[in-house]
């Protein structure tokens, strides 16, 4: 089958392993293409107002990520683009401020104090706007940095929001952000069914490839949920665009012109526009978030949560280091040798977390270090990493019980991975060998293609 795209003839025997089948090859290559700024659907928004917010009462669903270019928080924008509009705020999980830890550390309800509006946390002992916390608003806005992974419950929360919004006939309107991992490149497996939950609430890939915006698209129709929902677009975003390229408004990506040539929108001095970055600042958007490294390394480093493997929480790295007090560093990364990981070294090293598993305890593991964001695979390295410390320590490696993130049947590794291949395999003593790894995390990636070529935006 041959796909006409951008002039150019694609076959089926150009796909590559995690690679989107709608992406021409010369895509593919790690070498960063240049970029005009990127307006986000907040900015958009501002200039632009969808009819849907026209003398609307709104509540607005965001957290301390949810700013502009400069960086100013969305309700300040809102609150004052739209005078007497906005009526109450709600959080996702970590609360309004990013301030709770992970798994069912729930926040409290509060105010936000410089608009005198209530905060709803949907993450308390309701992860679903109730009749009540809508009453009296006509839509709902969400603004909300996603980090392009399955396990992320801020798209679920999206997805409560949908239904309870349905339910009570209120609009919901999604200011599109940034995928920080890009819109090309997908990571398997797919979800199964069957362990679906709140760090899965639909079938689909770990790394999906997709903004909060179009997801909401997808979920809303193929769960026939029936919201009315609008998605207000960013402009300039491409998929291939990672977070690292993108440039806010006034500003072209310093890729995106010749050396010493002005940007026309800019008239400050060359030399102090050169000292300043051209990329949008990463605001964390959870606790354990903080660089835009951890999004990429994400999909895969969160398979350790379903292990008594400490995936870096409690230090400055979190997902960037992992370990354990059984483990051998240096044994641990001569046995990672064998396997591929692309975009990633890998470097022995030792560390003790602040909090979490094993906390104040000395571990052993490994530090990854990425050198060319295009080419990172985290599921496949993780994976890896799994069968790595349950080989070498089967008699310490282990895997923890529920309940985790209110599931409290199937084991979180299950409902991390989407089944339980994963965990059945390496009960197995026999070794997994490299090409296992692209079995256990394969998924149809032309059918993913299929079904949301009509939810994308961009």
């Amino acid at each position: 089958m041959e796909r006409q795209r951008d002039g150019e003839k694609e076959t089926q025997r150009d796909k590559g392993p995690g690679v989107d089948p709608s992406v021409s090859p010369s895509l593919r290559r790690s070498v960063p293409p240049s970029f005009p700024h990127t307006r986000l659907g907040l900015e958009v928004c501002l200039d632009n107002p969808p009819d849907a917010l026209r003398g609307a009462r709104f509540g607005l669903l965001m957290n301390q990520a949810s700013v502009d270019s400069r960086p100013r928080y969305a309700c300040d924008l809102l609150a004052a683009a739209f005078p007497d509009q906005l009526k109450a705020l709600f959080s996702p999980q970590h609360g309004l401020w990013g301030e709770e830890q992970a798994n069912m550390i729930e926040s409290a309800h509060s105010r936000y104090e410089p608009l005198d509006l209530p905060v709803y946390s949907l993450y308390s002992e309701t992860r679903r706007p109730t009749p009540a916390m809508l009453r009296g608003l006509d839509c709902l806005v969400v603004d909300l940095q996603d980090v392009g992974t399955r396990v992320y419950t801020f798209i679920w929360t999206v997805q409560q929001c949908l239904l309870a919004c349905a339910a009570a006939g209120v609009r919901v309107v999604i200011l599109d952000r940034p995928n920080p991992l890009g819109g090309h490149i997908v990571e398997g497996p797919m979800l199964d069914p069957p362990y679906q939950s709140f760090v899965g609430g639909w079938p689909i890939p770990l790394r999906h490839g997709l903004t909060l915006g179009e997801l909401a698209l997808l979920i809303n129709d193929e769960q026939q949920i029936g919201g009315k929902i609008d998605v207000v677009p960013m402009e300039g975003w491409r998929r291939e665009m990672l977070w690292s390229d993108l440039s806010p408004v006034g500003q072209a990506s310093r890729l995106s012109r010749p050396a010493g040539q002005a940007s026309p929108t800019n008239s400050e001095p060359q030399d102090k526009r050169d000292a300043c970055p051209t990329s949008r600042p990463w605001i964390w958007p959870s606790p354990n978030m903080p660089r835009v490294e951890t999004a990429l390394l994400y999909p895969g480093q969160v398979l350790l949560e379903g292990t008594n493997v400490s995936e870096g929480r409690g230090t400055t790295l979190p997902f960037e280091v992992a370990g354990a007090p059984f483990i051998d560093p240096h044994r641990l990364v001569a046995e990672l040798e064998q396997y591929d990981h692309p975009g990633l070294t890998l470097r022995p090293i030792r560390f003790v977390p602040t909090f979490d598993k094993w906390q104040g305890q000395p571990c052993g593991g490994g530090a990854f270090h990425i050198i060319d964001p295009r080419a990172v695979r985290s599921v496949a390295t993780s994976v890896a990493l799994l069968a790595a410390a349950r080989k070498l320590y089967p008699r310490d490696f282990a895997w923890l019980p529920p309940p985790y993130e209110y599931e409290h049947i199937n084991l979180p590794i299950d409902i991390l991975f989407g089944s339980p291949r994963l965990r059945e395999r390496l009960a197995n003593s026999e070794p997994l060998v490299p090409a296992e790894i692209g079995e256990l995390t394969a998924f149809d990636q032309a059918a993913w293609h299929r079904r949301t070529t009509r939810f994308r935006l961009y």
